[in-house]
């Protein structure tokens, strides 16, 4: 009798314990199943992407002989804007160079013109002993003022007097034997000469000794 009780009261704990370890074990495949499946598709995922990056493109021979021609057509423009650069460039330099020479000349032929003033007022000066004369210091401070204008405008005054005879400065249309000087040297100054620059406005008048 005591066994039989025994039995029908341990059956039920034998099958609750192996239903127990029955849905562990399949929570446990599950979850293998489930990472299974994860790392399936991370690698599916993984295989797409190596294809995607390593996809390459064919081109026709049609296509290639385009893109050819499209570089040489490029490789041209390129060269005519460099052309067209350099030459714009060099038509730039020469007019500035042309307009700077055509207002060089018309400057000197201008200060030229106005050089005979200047002979005027020293001749009137020469002429004037009297240095205390109000007319004289009238005139002084014309040619003065007249001097400073020629200044600012670049016009030098040729320091001839006791200087070599320079012919590329000089206009000799005396000679004279001066011992006291040397040879070939300009002893006097009948009319002065004018730089503008390293330009000559007007060759100097001069006598020249020995």
């Amino acid at each position: 009798m005591s066994e039989e009780k025994k039995n029908p009261e341990n059956q039920p704990v034998n099958g609750e314990t192996q239903a127990g370890s029955e849905a562990a074990a399949a929570e446990k495949e599950a979850k293998k199943a489930a990472e299974s499946s994860e790392k399936s598709e991370k690698a599916e995922k993984g295989k797409k992407e190596s294809k995607k990056k390593e996809k390459t493109f064919t081109l026709t021979r049609e296509q290639m002989e385009s893109a050819e021609l499209a570089a040489k057509q490029l490789e041209a423009v390129k060269d005519q804007y460099t052309r067209l650069t350099a030459e714009y460039d060099n038509y730039r330099k020469r007019t500035a160079k042309e307009k700077e020479g055509i207002y060089q000349d018309a400057k000197i032929d201008t200060i030229k013109e106005f050089l005979a003033v200047y002979d005027n007022l020293e001749r009137a000066l020469a002429t004037d002993a009297d240095l205390e004369s109000p007319h004289r210091k009238g005139l002084e401070m014309i040619f003065n003022q007249y001097k400073e204008i020629l200044k600012k405008l670049g016009v030098t005054e040729m320091d001839a007097k006791g200087q070599p005879f320079d012919p590329n400065q000089h206009n000799a249309v005396m000679h004279i034997d001066d011992e006291s000087l040397g040879e070939n040297v300009v002893a006097d100054v009948f009319q002065a000469g004018f730089m503008l620059g390293d330009k000559v406005l007007r060759f100097a008048t001069v006598r020249v000794a020995n």
